[in-house]
């Protein structure tokens, strides 16, 4: 499968989209942790909440757990995710002295990943989450629909996991183009290569898509 053929047809179904600076990668950090098993529309309120309830994050480095978890209660989770915030951002100011993480985009990507990755509850996708979105660095975080549309389209074997899907297809995507292809991997996952019932028919890969029939048969 050509993942560059794939990016042109998906640029042209969505449009193209440049890396515009978002959260400090704290706040991302933290958002990402919140959207951890459950939908965008309760992990943003929760995370507006917690904005609300504390000036900043050192401030919610001190905090009780219960404390947090009374304010990202609208996200489902509330005290494993407290507990993950709080023990995240204690760790972060004990071995990095504040909670600035703009050196981990002086770093080599791999060595960057491996410091959040140390943290509590931080695996590939958070990780990738923060680097990517915080501080424009080439790694491609993989959800759920990146995974399942890349293993549609055969970018990504059967057998590998979500955690190996990010190393893998890093290696296939053009680091100028990572930004992209996660977004627009996304956003046909949502709008037609759906996990039940896809939308082939609307699909601007199904002439290329080797799960075509597969896809269809299940789906009926």
């Amino acid at each position: 499968m050509n993942v560059g053929e794939i990016i042109i047809r998906l640029e042209r179904e969505y449009g193209p989209r440049q890396w515009q600076p978002g959260n400090d990668a704290i706040s991302t950090l933290v958002e990402t942790i919140l959207s951890q098993n459950t939908s965008d529309v309760n992990s943003h309120r929760a995370f507006e909440s917690i904005r609300t309830a504390f000036p900043d994050w050192a401030v919610v480095a001190e905090a009780t757990v219960e404390d947090i978890a009374e304010s990202i209660k609208s996200g489902g989770l509330a005290m494993i995710k407290a507990r993950r915030i709080k023990s995240t951002l204690q760790q972060i100011l004990m071995e990095n002295g504040d909670l600035d993480l703009a050196f981990l985009g002086q770093l080599p990507l791999s060595e960057a990943k491996a410091w959040l990755k140390q943290l509590p509850g931080v695996g590939p996708k958070t990780a990738g989450c923060v680097l990517l979105f915080a501080l424009g660095q080439p790694a491609l975080p993989v959800d759920t629909h990146v995974f399942r549309v890349a293993r549609r389209l055969g970018l990504i074997d059967r057998k590998v996991s979500p955690d190996r899907a990010h190393e893998v297809l890093e290696g296939i995507v053009s680091a100028g183009r990572i930004y992209q292809f996660h977004l627009h991997m996304i956003d046909h996952g949502r709008r037609v290569c759906h996990a039940r019932h896809p939308s082939c028919q609307h699909c601007v890969l199904s002439d290329i898509c080797p799960s075509i029939s597969l896809v269809r048969e299940v789906s009926r």
